[in-house]
């Protein structure tokens, strides 16, 4: 009985603190959008200023202007005009789901990064992410 006890209590160990590490590192690689709602009632934004606004593109609300388009971003209760610089997706349209990346600027929300959401997936011209998942963009 005492092999068996000095086998199991390091091999459990060993378990725990595989299991430690992946938590730690996975809850450092995520990364999370805010809904309308969230960001209106956010009273404290980001210290740098960029966030990730996800929800829907509300119907009739996207614009074709020089160098992008602007449209709105709703949650079913509150809604946000967005400005996004560059071409959109190709599957972009209204009723969509989208994730934008960008900052506050004046009354608006102005993004350089669009992800638009097609079936279960999230798809960038690069790559296609499953519902969930975000890519995880290195500092630096």
């Amino acid at each position: 009985m005492k092999r068996y006890r000095w086998f199991i209590f390091p091999t459990l160990g060993l378990v725990l603190l595989i299991v430690g590490f992946l938590m730690f590192n996975i809850s450092d690689a995520l990364v999370y959008y805010r809904t309308p709602t969230e960001v209106i009632q956010d009273v404290q934004p980001d210290a740098n200023g960029r966030l990730r606004l996800g929800g829907q593109v509300e119907a009739g609300s996207v614009t074709e202007v020089d160098g992008g388009v602007e449209f709105i971003v709703t949650d079913g209760v509150n809604a946000i005009a967005v400005s996004h610089t560059g071409a959109p997706q190709q599957l972009f349209q209204e009723g969509i789901g989208v994730v934008v990346e960008g900052a506050w600027y004046g009354d608006r929300f102005h993004s350089d990064t669009m992800i638009v959401k097609h079936d279960e997936q999230y798809r960038t011209d690069d790559a296609v992410y499953e519902e969930g998942e975000y890519p995880h963009e290195e500092e630096g």
